[in-house]
């Protein structure tokens, strides 16, 4: 019987996700440490559930070139901030406008939109402030590539570039190149930091990293992809979150431009691109293989 079939993902991620938000709950600043109100906004919105999944993929390509959980836990948990904070500003009336997120009401619906800015504004900073807290774990020059690696993946470069195109899309007919462009940059480029992250403060060698970053950015897109069709076809009570929301206000999606079956086609394509990247990898990569097939067939 293969690896495949034998290895257990759900007892994988839950465990995982628990050591995650174990960290995180000692990592965040305590309710009771002035301003109160800040802190009860950041630890209201980082520890409200999740999938956890890019601080385990952190984990998991740090496990795929033989290193641990604990030497990359700051960073991990540095990934899981930086992704709260793009959710609160997501959020906000100036932007997506969404009154719900997994489940509870969104971070400027329960504390104000000031509160929600701030809130969002402290966990990017305190992520830097996390992974600096890695070279207890990695030597230094490994630390600062890391740092390099998820400015910019989070910047105009990545992350906030990719939002900023998606806004400007709004309402608009774009093209395959400017929606591939968006998904790449707004949710590939900090997936695949994530990988590539925990793989650097592992010590992993360059063909593993380029291998990792390769699979990073084939699940990144596949990721947006399947969110994308999920605003469609959800669940609302397994999402979290509201669903047709896309349409109503005119996004660039794949569903829009390129149909359901066609978009669900393109999904499991790039997955399988994704497992091909890992060929060069072991059984120590089978979290990530079982990672890329979850990305897609998961409900929420």
């Amino acid at each position: 019987m293969s690896a495949t079939v034998t290895f257990d993902l759900n007892r994988y991620l839950q465990e995982r996700a628990r050591f995650i938000d174990d960290a995180l709950e000692r990592y965040l600043p305590s309710e009771q440490e002035r301003p109160q109100l800040l802190h009860r906004a950041m630890r209201y919105s980082t520890l409200s559930g999740g999938k956890r999944l890019r601080p385990i993929l952190v984990i998991a390509g740090a496990e795929a070139v033989g290193g641990t959980a604990e030497a990359v836990l700051p960073t991990a948990c540095a990934i899981e901030l930086i992704h709260t904070f793009s959710l609160i500003h997501d959020d906000l009336p100036a932007i997506d406008n969404d009154t719900l997120r997994r489940g509870r009401p969104t971070c400027h619906v329960q504390f104000g939109e000031a509160v929600a800015i701030l809130a969002g504004d402290a966990l990017f900073a305190g992520a830097f402030e996390l992974i600096a807290l890695n070279a207890d774990t990695a030597p230094s020059e490994r630390v600062v590539q890391v740092l390099h690696l998820i400015a910019e993946a989070s910047g105009t470069r990545g992350m906030v570039g990719g939002q900023m195109v998606d806004i400007l899309s709004e309402g608009k007919a774009v093209d395959a190149e400017t929606l591939e462009y968006i998904h790449l940059h707004k949710t590939a480029a900090l997936i695949r930091a994530s990988v590539v992250a925990g793989a650097l403060l592992a010590g992993g060698s360059c063909w593993q990293v380029e291998a990792l970053g390769t699979y990073g950015t084939k699940v990144g897109l596949a990721f947006q992809i399947a969110d994308d069709l999920l605003n469609v076809t959800g669940d609302p009570s397994k999402t979290g979150k509201a669903v047709g929301t896309d349409a109503a206000r005119g996004k660039a999606t794949y569903p829009a431009l390129f149909g359901v079956e066609a978009s669900q086609k393109r999904a499991q394509q790039l997955i399988q691109e994704a497992i091909a990247a890992l060929h060069v990898f072991g059984e120590q990569a089978e979290p990530l293989r079982a990672i890329a097939h979850f990305i897609v067939e998961r409900e929420g």
